[in-house]
């Protein structure tokens, strides 16, 4: 199994390569575990104390749950990934069987600031964009598919988002092993990926 760790700040556009990567790869060997899906589980609390979490810090991540996952993957074992609602923003109570593929990419901001999930990635990916850039991305991806309003958005922006980026995500770039500048689209850095994974596949 290969496993790729692909981090980036918030908005930057890990999705979208994440897309690039995987569409020209053989069907069926390919798996996605998003970070996102590993928040803590917040059910004991109430929804306005769920608005105060900073979810920009790694410690609002299970990163042992994400982590004994991984190990099973690798084990071929068949895990149950968590599901978790940003409109809720708590853990829902369904999973995902998830079964071990050929390549499991593992993405979110913070997969590359916690040093025991770096050990298990085999290539590690930054997606780099525009703080401006990134702004816009998060403001329209909050208010259209999350539900929050501008200011709660601004607000955490300015409170969370800016200071653990600065803090945690930006300087875990230094743990990649590739750097995809992604104010446009990067045919090259992602060709080279692709390649990359073909030759492990082979």
């Amino acid at each position: 199994m290969l496993i790729l760790g692909i981090a980036g700040g918030t908005g930057c556009g890990k999705t979208t390569v994440v897309n690039q990567i995987v569409a020209q790869l053989p069907e069926n060997e390919v798996g996605i575990i998003s970070q996102d899906s590993y928040y803590n589980d917040l059910a004991h609390l109430t929804k306005e104390e769920r608005g105060e979490i900073n979810f920009d810090h790694p410690n609002s991540i299970d990163f042992d749950l994400l982590i004994s996952h991984l190990e099973q993957l690798k084990q071929g074992k068949t895990i149950n990934k968590p599901v978790y609602s940003f409109v809720e923003e708590t853990r829902l109570e369904e999973t995902i069987p998830t079964i071990p593929r050929k390549v499991m990419i593992v993405e979110g901001i913070l997969v590359l600031s916690n040093p025991q999930l770096r050990d298990l990635f085999d290539i590690k990916i930054f997606v780099h964009a525009d703080s401006d850039e990134r702004l816009i991305r998060r403001l329209q991806r909050d208010i259209r598919e999350r539900g929050h309003d501008l200011q709660k958005v601004l607000t955490r922006y300015q409170t969370a988002v800016k200071p653990m980026h600065e803090q945690f995500i930006e300087p875990s770039k230094e743990f990649a092993d590739i750097i995809i500048p992604n104010n446009h689209y990067n045919t090259v850095a992602v060709d080279i990926v692709r390649t990359i994974i073909n030759d492990k596949l082979l």
